[in-house]
């Protein structure tokens, strides 16, 4: 059995690579996935799914990084629940976040797959995914600096890339192009379309799992979360201008631009438009692109293995999960799990399905996390809070509020995932109830 300090994670990060992190989680949002709530809401649906995820994320950002400043642990909002609703709900609270930062991955990993492909069509999706699973739980086990500094690195040549592609892009924006078929689906899209616009942001939660590993929490957790969240809505905005006004929607959702099987790849597609596939433009952002899929996929790995460590290291999950690696000082165990629950969820072959579960335990993170922090504020009036959430109540009301609104609908339109959620939230919840009063005995 390890000790305290053997089973305490390394203090390595630092305000920058806290950015680095922040904006690596989620940059692959701005990449491909986003582009099939257009073929939900069309143009207009989507960009007022977006208003309103914009303001969600803006308002929860700032909410938790006052949890997460207040109580650094790598549990996230597993530790914020347990300490303000009990174990029961911060159980439930931990496996919400433990589904998103599972299943976001594999999506994304199908995404690197598809940019890999189009340069060697004769590899297959599957097997560049699988490569990447195994390339870089190798990497994080290794270590969380050089992960880090690793994360930096390709979330700067991907931010660049981005910035290269609205440059092109933007000059060729047509506002007819925002019109044609704006509004396909009435308000029905809209609530179709809310899992792609957080999918434009999902993941940022999880610089909140690396603040035992940075190394002055109190004060660099803040200032990664404000400038992760800055950096990420105007890449939002700009991105989504500059690939929608260059042809339209349809151009960048479907393959042959009129109908039929969907993209993985939009900002290749919309680049084509103004270049053209044999363009050196057009192959850079082919190349530059995949760094941007690499930093969230990375990343989010990152962050899945410290929740399943905190799970197993606070005896809410089998003990060898919260074990550090003796030298590297790692949750390899944990990485090691979440690679082959990745894998399985590869073989489904569903990109927009896992996308939506991922969605479902991350609303299902918001909501909880809210409330622990209405609780720990009524609860605990006079614990030390380094940094308080401006606003207050009102910030982490409205990010309650639309967070519980868009959990309803999203829901409502996804039923059948829905209960595919249900049961991974409820069968480990039935097995930690039969178990953990026994373990608690020991």
């Amino acid at each position: 059995m390890q000790t305290p300090s053997e089973a305490s994670l390394k203090k390595a990060l630092s305000p920058l690579m806290l950015w680095g992190l922040g904006v690596g989680y989620v940059i692959s949002g701005m990449y491909f996935g986003w582009n099939l709530g257009l073929k939900e809401g069309g143009t207009l649906g989507l960009a007022i799914a977006t208003f309103f995820i914009i303001i969600l994320y803006t308002t929860f950002s700032f909410s938790y990084a006052e949890l997460a400043c207040s109580i650094p642990k790598a549990g996230g909002v597993f530790d914020y629940a347990n300490r303000a609703l009990g174990k029961n709900w911060g159980f439930l609270a931990g496996m919400a976040q433990i589904i998103e930062f599972v299943f976001a991955p594999p999506a994304i990993a199908y995404g690197i797959g598809a940019y890999f492909n189009l340069f060697f069509p004769g590899i297959p999706v599957l097997a560049i995914a699988i490569t990447a699973y195994v390339l870089f739980t190798g990497l994080n086990i290794y270590g969380v600096k050089a992960a880090a500094s690793f994360e930096l690195i390709i979330t700067l040549i991907a931010v660049v890339e981005l910035l290269i592609f609205v440059g092109v892009a933007l000059p060729h924006f047509e506002a007819a192009n925002l019109n044609h078929n704006a509004f396909p689906n009435g308000w029905g899209g809209v609530f179709a379309a809310l899992p792609f616009a957080i999918w434009f942001f999902l993941g940022i939660e999880g610089l909140a799992n690396v603040a035992e590993e940075t190394k002055n929490p109190q004060q660099d957790i803040l200032k990664g979360f404000g400038s992760a969240i800055l950096t990420l809505v105007i890449l939002c905005i700009l991105i989504f201008l500059s690939a929608t006004g260059v042809g339209g929607w349809e151009q960048i959702v479907y393959k042959d631009g009129v109908g039929g099987e969907t993209s993985d790849s939009p900002l290749p597609l919309a680049m084509a438009q103004v270049v053209g596939s044999d363009s050196v433009l057009f192959h850079m952002l082919l190349t530059i692109g995949l760094f941007g899929l690499v930093a969230s996929f990375h990343g989010l790995m990152l962050a899945a293995g410290r929740s399943t460590f905190e799970f197993g290291r606070v005896g809410f999950a089998p003990g060898f999960l919260g074990r550090v690696h003796p030298r590297f000082r790692t949750p390899a165990n944990a990485l090691l799990v979440n690679m082959v629950l990745g894998i399985l969820a590869l073989l489904t072959n569903k990109t927009g399905e896992i996308i939506t579960v991922s969605v479902l335990g991350a609303l299902t993170l918001y909501v909880l996390a809210m409330i622990s922090l209405l609780v720990l504020r009524r609860k605990e009036p006079d614990e030390p809070r380094p940094f308080k959430v401006p606003g207050y109540p009102w910030t982490p009301g409205i990010a309650l509020v639309i967070s519980l609104l868009a959990l309803v609908l999203v829901n409502y339109y996804n039923l059948k995932l829905t209960l595919y959620f249900l049961v991974l939230m409820l069968l480990p919840y039935f097995f930690f109830k039969l178990f953990y009063k026994k373990t608690e005995t020991v």
